[in-house]
Order: structure tokens, then sequence, then C-alpha cells
């Protein structure tokens, strides 16, 4: 039998795979999909279903069986028996929605239900820079409560920026550069998905772009994505459009993959999608792929300060600003100031609403009795800093945004307990298929599903989720695609989404019939190096041929095994076809019976899910991955990881032979 021997807590790159929270890999009773008198089993089908598997193909007709944690059969499934079967006729089957950009509170992670009514599966949190450094730390604690969802780790490059330099606009030493690359990187050997920032906030705001790219050394190798909420400066005349071309300049810089979070074309600019979307093709054409994602409002959310109180007078933090107010001349500069800003970015006080207290801002301006609204601004922060709605944007850009290929819905919101301030909190992913698919035709609903699981999925380099497709984590959603919608508004933002019918996690109901089952099978996901962030690239015919010796990482160890397959799948064929041996040094084959899933592949990388049947007649989901170009090792020879349900993932190095088309 193949296997992988424990190793000592230290890892292998990009995780440590013997740990007890290493979850990335199903650690789940796993039933065969043949059951001991020879008739088909199952643990759940869903039948007849619209199956809309995340790849953008064309929907179709079809069962999905479920068999512990993955995906056993797709399509005409015949009469496999179930343990449990539910009728989803005239519904969509879908994979789980990733949500990229998320601020999830650890005491909403046990239920999410706020999330899960969206169809939401998997988070990826720490976005805009902020969260903890020790990423290890923040998923035990994550954990410890139980998860509802999976949930996975961006690096907060604002938290080290300010951990190391601190909340004043001062140039950190070459020290300090060299302390924040080794967050970074420590980071990245944690299993985070990318590299957050949120060059907007302080004090991450007053960084120069070279000291971002110099904090950045050495993060090619790792083939992540650097994410960025856009600086929005008044030296560049509050351009949102040279804030995301920073973002590109960082990413062309450091080899990472940028990612423009949150998209929008703010104030003054609307009306340029255009533009922007030109220049995001621009750097795509020099070699430098720029994804995006956005939700489907024209308004955001963060704190009443952060955006309209100039930068300058923030240093120091809250204390030092409201010592600052006390000084007149300083006071008329940032309520001048705070007016620019406000003018710019959010149209005048007439584009700021004040949720906690219900009140807009041209209310506040004359029950203070203030001159303009920058003076409303400076006379609440005095004693508060509540939340604000920030109007920013037009109806044509958003859907400009929507439309352009590389952009992938996000809710920039939250796994919440309760109430919360932005109706994207509740609402975002069922706005995009009841407004944007069905009343607006801005996407058909395989763009929408697909920029909802299998672009995010490959965008930040994940493999066994995002598709509806054998050997793939059982992160599934149904939805009535007739009465899917949002229903929350800014005045009552809680208000719960209606149409999403089931949702699974991990094999597991977590949503039924529309309401909380109660189950927390999520899990702490982390990214292995052999997960390119990447474009998604299913159209074409491709395929995978590999032959040759693998020798296992010394630091997982374990006796050498030599694996041999070809895999291949045309454009239209809803799955790969191929073979698989894998044999011990004895020559045990390692799996009697191969079904393979979805491939995918660019350059010479290439990775495929599969199920195979062990020595003991057990189903396994799982995939592998071979790379003939791995960045992370100096070594001549092909990166291979098999990850199979259930046993240690094997990790190493070959000499054979590989072919990528």
């Amino acid at each position: 039998m193949l296997s992988a021997r424990a190793h000592p807590a230290g890892g292998i790159r990009s995780v440590r795979v013997t740990s007890a929270r290493m979850t990335w890999l199903p650690l789940v009773a796993v039933l065969a999909i043949t059951s001991c008198d020879g008739s088909p089993s199952a643990d759940l089908v869903l039948r007849g279903g619209t199956i809309v598997d995340g790849t953008g193909r064309t929907a179709y007709t079809g069962d999905v069986a479920i068999v512990g944690g993955t995906i056993a059969a797709v399509g005409d499934i015949g009469s496999i028996r179930s343990v449990e079967e539910i009728d989803v006729t005239g519904l969509v089957v879908a994979p789980g929605f990733i949500n990229l950009h998320s601020h999830a509170r650890y005491q909403g992670l046990p239920t999410a239900e706020n999330v899960l009514g969206q169809g939401v599966t998997t988070e990826i949190i720490n976005a805009d820079g902020g969260g903890p450094i020790d990423l290890d730390q923040q998923l035990l604690e994550i954990e410890a409560a139980g998860l509802a969802i999976n949930v996975g780790t961006n690096v907060a490059l604002g938290s080290i920026w300010a951990e190391v330099n601190g909340q004043k606009d001062t140039r950190p030493s070459a020290e300090q550069i060299a302390q924040m690359n080794a967050f970074v990187l420590q980071g990245l050997e944690q299993g985070s998905w990318g590299v957050a920032a949120g060059l907007d906030y302080k004090p991450s705001y007053y960084s120069t772009t070279g000291e971002i790219v110099a904090a950045l050394e050495s993060t090619a190798s790792w083939r992540t994505v650097f994410t960025n909420h856009d600086r929005i400066t008044p030296q560049s005349g509050f351009s949102s459009m040279v804030g995301m071309r920073e973002t590109i300049e960082i990413g062309e810089a450091t080899g990472l993959m940028p990612v423009i979070t949150h998209m929008k074309v703010q104030g003054h600019e609307q009306g340029s999608i255009d533009e922007v979307t030109a220049m995001m093709d621009a750097a795509a054409e020099r070699g430098v792929y720029t994804a995006a994602d956005a939700y489907p409002y024209l308004a955001g959310q963060t704190s009443l300060a952060a955006l309209i109180i100039p930068g300058w007078a923030q240093e120091g933090g809250a204390d030092a600003t409201r010592a600052r107010f006390e000084d007149p001349a300083l006071r008329a500069r940032i309520v001048m100031e705070a007016d620019e800003a406000l003018v710019a970015r959010f149209g005048g006080p007439e584009g700021v609403y004040l949720p906690e207290r219900g009140v807009e801002l041209t209310t506040m301006m004359r029950e203070l009795g203030a001159t303009s609204g920058g003076d409303a601004v400076v006379r609440i922060l005095q004693s508060d800093n509540p939340t604000a709605i920030l109007r920013f944007g037009s109806e044509s850009d958003l859907e400009g945004i929507l439309r352009y290929p590389a952009t992938s819905v996000a809710c920039d919101c939250d796994a919440a307990v309760g109430d919360v301030a932005h109706p994207r909190g509740y609402g975002t992913f069922p706005r995009v298929l009841g407004r944007y698919v069905r009343e607006r035709a801005v996407l058909t609903i395989e763009e929408a599903v697909k920029k909802m699981s299998g672009l995010p999925a490959t965008t930040i380099g994940m493999l066994d989720r995002g598709f509806v497709a054998v050997g793939m984590a059982a992160d599934l959603v149904v939805f009535n695609p007739r009465t899917v919608m949002d229903h929350a508004t800014f005045e009552d933002p809680s208000r719960p989404s209606t149409g999403i019918e089931h949702v699974l996690v991990n094999g597991v109901l977590a949503w039924q019939d529309g309401a909380l089952t109660g189950d927390r099978a999520g899990r702490t996901l982390r990214r292995l190096a052999a997960h390119p962030a990447r474009p998604m690239a299913l159209e074409g015919d491709r395929s995978v041929s590999f032959s040759g010796t693998v020798t296992p990482d010394p630091e997982v160890g374990g006796a050498p095994f030599q694996v041999t397959f070809e895999v291949e799948q045309a454009s239209e064929d809803l799955s790969a076809r191929g073979s698989l041996i894998a044999t011990d040094e004895g020559g045990q084959r390692g799996f009697s019976h191969v079904r393979f899933g979805l491939l995918q592949s660019e350059g010479e990388w290439a990775a495929f899910s599969l199920r195979v049947t062990d020595e003991n007649g057990v189903e396994r989901g799982g995939y592998v991955v071979v790379d003939g170009a791995d960045p992370m090792s100096d070594d001549d020879g092909v990166r291979v990881v098999m990850v199979i349900e259930g046993r240690e993932p094997l990790l190493g190095r070959s000499e054979g032979s590989l072919s990528v088309r």
C-alpha cells in the first residue's frame, strides 16, 4: 500500500501535512460506492437537478452522488442507492460559493447563518490587510468552537506594517522591511491563500509603493495573489484608477497575481469602466494577469473616519486625531480636506449614511449645526467613530465590472451573528442571481455561478473545490432560479435572502429547506505551494501524461513509488478520462480502480480530481498535481502531489517524463 510516513511539525513549505489541524485534507469516514452485497450505495444523492458545474459550460440535467466528504458521481448515475435522497427537480445544483473577501467575526463562524443563506461554503478571511499575523494561532482559535463553513486565511499585510512600523508616517529601516518580509513568508508557510493589503487604510497608507514591493521580496515563487483595497489619495486627485494601477504595479514587480478587491469606479471617475478594464487587459497582455472581485451594490461600508479624514490627520491613531481637532487651525484644515474627499469620492455629504443611527449625514449636519459635511464628520468623531455607508458608483460601471471575465463575486462581508450594517451581509450572492441574472440578464446563470465558484477557486489556487466534478469536495448549493433573490436593504440590512434551498459543506447538509441544520462540518483550509493562482482556462481540449519514480520529500518520508498516468479531457466532456497506476517498491498496486473528474492545466503544471478504490475496496476522493516548473525548488525534475481522502498526502519529486498539452 502506498503511504507517507508522519513527520514532526515543521512543514512542507506551505503546510504542516501531519498536524491534527491540517484539515485541507478531508479526514472523514468514507463509504464505498459499492456496498458489501454488490449493490450501489452513497450517503446522499441529489436527484434530477439542473447542474451548473462552475466551469461556465451550459447547464445540464443530472444527479449528484456524495460519499463521505466528496462527490462520487455526476450526471446520469443510474440506480445508485443512497442513505438519503433529495429530489431537486427544477432546482439548480451548483458548487458552494467561495467568498474571497471576508471580514469574518469568529463568533459567527459556528453558525454562519447569513452566508449559508446565500450559498457560501468557503470564506477567505483577513481581507484588506487586517487580521492576526500568526495564522496558525488564528486557525486554532477559529476551529475551537466548530465551523459551519470552510475558512482559509490571507497574510494580513496591514497588520504586519502596523506591528513593525507603528501608527506613524515614518520610513521603515532596511531591518524593518526584512522583518515584514519574514512575517509575510511565515504566513505563506502557514498555508495562507494570498497576501491581502488595504493600502487605503492607515497606517499602511503611509507606505510607498517601493516599500510594499520590498516587503514582498521572494514571494513570487509561491505563485499566489496580492489582493489590495486600492489606495486613493488627494495627491492623485482621489483617483481610484490610479489606486488600481498601483495594485497592478505591485503585482508585476513582485511576481504575485494582482487582485483588485471590491472593485469599483468611484466618485468623479464614474463612467470610466471601459478605461479601467482596458488597463487590466493591457496588463494581461504583458503577462500580468489581473483579477478582481466585486459585490453588487453601489455603496460600501467602513468606519466614518477611515476614508474621509485626511491621512496626515489620522497619524498616530484615534486619540492623536482627536487631539488635532482641538487645534483651531488644524481643525479647519481637516474639515476642508474632509469636504474635498466627500465630494471627490462619494458625491458630497449626500453620499454618506450612518446605519447605526439610521440617519443621513445631511440630517446630522442640520442637527449639529455643522457648516459642511466635513464639519459634521469631525463633530461626530470627537466622541464616536460609527460605521458609515458610503455611496460611490454608477450602475453601468457595476455591470461592466460584473461582466469582466476575471471578476469573481465576493460579499466583503462576514459570517455574522444577527444584525449587520450593510445588505451585502445577507444579500450579495442571491442578488447577483436574482437581479443581474434573472431580471437584468447582465450575466447568464452559468457565468454567474462560475464567478461565485470556479473562478474564485482558480484565482487563489484552490484545487478540490469550486466545481461539481468527481473527486471534488462535496461543497454544494441548491437554489431555485425562479425565486432566488436578496431582500436586505440599506434601511433593513439584515433581512434574509430567499431561494437558497440546500447547502452542503463537506458532504453534510448545513442548510436544508431554507434553514440551518446546526451541523458544523466546516474545516480550516490551507494552501500548498503546488496550488498556483492562475487564470481559469477550461475551454479547450487538454491532456497530461506522466511516468516516473517519485521520491517523497525528506520532511514527509516514506519509500519511493512508481506512478504512470495518462489523462485527457475534451472541452465538451463533463469529466476527464484515462488511466493511472501507482505501485510501491514491491510492485503492489495502490489503487484497483480509478475514475476521473476535472482536469486543469497551465504551462507545465496540471491537476486532476479523481476517485480511487484502495486495497480494501473503499473509494476515496482526491486529486493529483504534477508540476514540471516548480519555482519552490532548484532541483530538476517534476513535482508530484497526491492527496487522497483519509490518507496522508504524498509529496515528492521525480525525474520522470511529463507532457502537458
